[in-house]
């Protein structure tokens, strides 16, 4: 493919690349994937406001999010086992991060560590925790974090009990992987992924193995992963957890307007409306046709960002004029690494930029900044009113 103009591009580039196994696990969602299927199909039912005869000159995509500055309010969503998609791929897509000047978050179940992250980059990054109940555990992962100058902590909320993904079932996909005669034969068509992979000494959870008490290899994985995250959370421990860190906080996970004024009366400094990428509870809303919402609830109180669905800049600039004051790519970025490593998670930048940038102008705006609601089309009754 010697052109490549949209995300779907690099998608299909993916798709053909990687694995069976880690390519359905970013391009699934849970049960019957429902969620998964209207977090981009909402987004195609806000249109846009076209304007002429505006000075479309000196355009402007830069802006902070929480306080940083970003030059596009766009950052990288956590996604585990990123390193799986690429070889050393939490390395990759920090790099690029960094040099188009947005923010990388890293998953705690990421291949590459906190230290490997680090090591391969000059700019402080994001750092994705879960809710887990061993407070020693998480308040080293703390420590590492901090010892490796993460600016902020984005804790996730929705997963204190994983919604069931079926191709991962199929596919053998666990900690460690469960091999199929399937996946064992499409791992063999794979050679210039699995050339990559021998190539580097990262190949299981960076932060979870040597750290995590009784995990010393990855056979001893998957017992731990079943036991550790906290199905007893409630908002104290998200205190108690964001007490422990003492840094900006943002929570990841909110989708519904109640929970949003939890999270403003703890103090955090920002919130993610997200449900997983449609890969929890399968049957929840959007987030997209949540955030309008959740912004009339706490807008003015906290920032709001945004997460699941978008696949374009289109999308980024709806969720902007919506009231978010910064999106996260997951799968959209994790389509460019597979595809292409480095240079993909750039190209899949450069995409979403040039979206953006363009359709601002072509509804009559020239900074980011000034986005709002006035250059959407947003269909009576897209919020929905349910019982």
């Amino acid at each position: 493919m010697s052109v490549i103009t949209t995300i779907a591009d690099l998608k299909r580039l993916h798709k053909r690349r990687t694995p069976r196994m880690f390519y359905d696990y970013a391009e699934s969602g849970s049960w019957t994937e429902q969620t998964f299927r209207e977090n981009t199909s909402d987004f195609d039912q806000i249109r846009l406001r076209q304007r002429i005869a505006v000075d479309m000159t000196n355009r402007n995509t830069a802006s902070q999010m929480i306080g940083e500055d970003v030059a596009m309010p766009v950052a990288l969503a956590p996604v585990g086992l990123t390193g799986m998609q690429s070889a050393d791929g939490e390395i990759k897509a920090a790099r690029a991060a960094e040099k188009f000047g947005v923010p990388f978050t890293l998953s705690t179940m990421s291949i590459c560590s906190i230290e490997d992250v680090a090591e391969h980059t000059t700019k402080p990054f994001w750092f994705q925790v879960y809710t887990l109940r061993d407070d020693d555990f998480m308040k080293r992962l703390f420590d590492r974090a901090r010892a490796a100058k993460c600016s902020a902590i984005v804790i996730t909320l929705d997963l204190q009990i994983m919604g069931q993904r079926h191709k991962d079932l199929k596919n053998g996909l666990s900690a460690p992987p469960k091999f199929t005669l399937s996946s064992m034969a499409n791992l063999a068509t794979k050679v210039p992924w699995g050339l990559e992979m021998l190539q580097t000494k990262r190949r299981f959870f960076g932060n979870i193995v040597g750290h995590a008490a009784g995990v010393e290899d990855p056979s001893s994985l998957s017992s731990w992963t079943a036991e550790a995250f906290d199905q007893s959370l409630d908002w104290d421990r998200v205190a108690e957890l964001m007490k422990m860190w003492g840094g900006k906080v943002i929570l990841k996970g909110i989708l519904d307007a109640e929970d949003a004024k939890k999270a403003v009366a703890l103090g955090a400094d920002a919130i993610v409306v997200s449900n997983h990428g449609g890969r929890q509870l399968d049957g929840a809303l959007s987030s997209i046709r949540m955030l309008p919402e959740i912004m009339d609830t706490v807008g003015d109180k906290i920032e709001v960002h945004l997460d699941s669905g978008i696949r374009s800049g289109q999308d980024v600039l709806k969720a902007l004029s919506l009231g978010a004051k910064g999106t996260y790519i997951g799968r959209a970025y994790i389509n460019g690494l597979g595809a292409m490593g480095e240079k993909g998670v750039t190209k899949a930048l450069e995409v979403i930029h040039k979206e953006l940038d363009t359709t601002m102008a072509l509804c009559g705006r020239r900074d980011v900044k000034t986005l709002d609601r006035d250059v959407l089309l947003v269909p009576e009754g897209f919020a929905g009113k349910w019982e």
